[in-house]
């Protein structure tokens, strides 16, 4: 394909890495995900990273960790406010816990939940937020992160689009009590699968940490907070403290992701300048409502919503993108509350919708952006727009 959604960012430096993995024939979790684990969070200035399969699990493993906390843990039937818009993982393991998810509209320039909404949703149940950075660019999180301690509300950072954003001189990812990442092959940086917990709170790392692995003890600190040793050693090597899972990553993909983190800088910096061109060649074209760039996006990917003003054709506009051999697909996961999970769900809408959301999934979508240069296919997607929508 001319123009591709995703495309691979493997050099020779990751197949080597992974040949080693094999090499060594010690393929489960262990030392390579330890140190990608101190790497990745020092990257970022946290205290902890907890990896793990999958940016899914990671969030999964966030939200189970607030439920054993030994002060103030969460409970079923507890309110938590999240955005419309965004990937169906980041709200499956609110339902599954039992929480009330409460739906905020997003911002239509930004693409994040619209920080003016989280006064509505707030009620005496409210206890957590899920805050989410859309394809790179970095949501209200000052505003979210200021709010939810007014009000002692956990707030998880669900940053698996956005590593590497900053917003005033911070990196997202780094704003929740628990926030998470994914490797998936599209992403920033791909370990084949995988994703990673960060955060600085010794008591929620070793909840991750034991909730990770069966939610047995093997991998907690002598001295952790969150149980007490016992004498015998034998069977503390397979103590069982927590209601866990199986959601270990391996050490091909922590060894490859080490080789990834080196190139992270580099791979940002060509993914900015892309997202210049992009920004030049359709900014201010009234015809197509941009992502409004908050801080310094990552530039995961660049969306385009046809102007509903203008009563566009999509249809057409898609007919003409794919003659033109230019991959697109639906903005993240669309409006989540038109997906027919929501069945499943407790739930409410502040305001009663998300227009805003609404507008995202029936006249946007999105096209790819690559830590290498695209200026050909960005300047044939303009033509392209350009022309399907005189």
């Amino acid at each position: 394909m001319f123009y591709e959604l995703a495309a691979p960012s493997w050099g020779e430096e990751e197949i080597a890495a992974a040949k080693r993995v094999i090499d060594s024939t010690f393929t489960t979790m262990g030392a390579e995900v330890k140190a990608f684990e101190a790497e990745f969070a020092a990257y970022f200035g946290a205290k902890h990273g907890i990896m793990v399969n999958s940016g899914s699990s990671a969030n999964l493993i966030a939200t189970a960790a607030l439920f054993y906390k030994k002060e103030r843990p969460l409970q079923r039937g507890d309110e938590v406010i999240v955005p419309a818009l965004s990937w169906a993982t980041t709200y499956h393991p609110l339902q599954q816990y039992g929480l009330r998810l409460k739906f905020t509209d997003i911002d239509l320039q930004t693409l994040n939940m619209a920080p003016s909404l989280l006064e509505k949703a707030l009620t005496p149940k409210t206890r957590a937020i899920v805050a989410v950075s859309i394809l790179g660019n970095p949501a209200a999180m000052d505003v979210i992160r200021a709010f939810a301690d007014k009000h002692g509300l956990y707030l998880i950072e669900d940053n698996c689009e956005s590593m590497d954003a900053e917003l005033n001189g911070k990196k997202c990812g780094t704003f929740g009590d628990l926030n998470t990442f994914s490797f998936f092959f599209s992403h920033h940086i791909s370990t084949m699968e995988g994703g990673i917990v960060l955060t600085d709170d010794d008591e929620l790392a070793d909840l991750c940490r034991s909730m990770r692995a069966h939610g047995w003890t093997r991998d907690l600190p002598p001295d952790s907070s969150i149980y007490s040793r016992k004498s015998n050693d034998h069977y503390e090597a397979y103590r069982f403290i927590l209601p866990g899972y199986n959601v270990r990553p391996l050490e091909i993909e922590a060894a490859i992701g080490r080789e990834q983190l080196k190139k992270l800088p580099g791979f940002t910096a060509i993914r900015r300048k892309n997202l210049q061109l992009f920004q030049q060649l359709l900014g201010g074209d009234e015809r197509f409502i941009i992502q409004k760039e908050n801080g310094k996006s990552s530039a995961f990917s660049f969306t385009v919503i046809l102007n509903p003003a203008r009563n566009p054709d999509r249809n057409k506009v898609f007919k003409a993108l794919g003659e033109a051999d230019i991959g697109f697909r639906i903005i993240t996961g669309g409006n989540f509350l038109r997906h027919d999970v929501l069945k499943h769900y407790d739930y409410e809408v502040v305001n009663g919708g998300a227009p805003n959301a609404d507008i995202a999934h029936d006249y946007g979508f999105f096209v790819g952006n690559h830590p290498f240069d695209i200026e050909p296919q960005l300047r044939r997607l303009h033509d392209v727009l350009d022309h399907v929508c005189r």
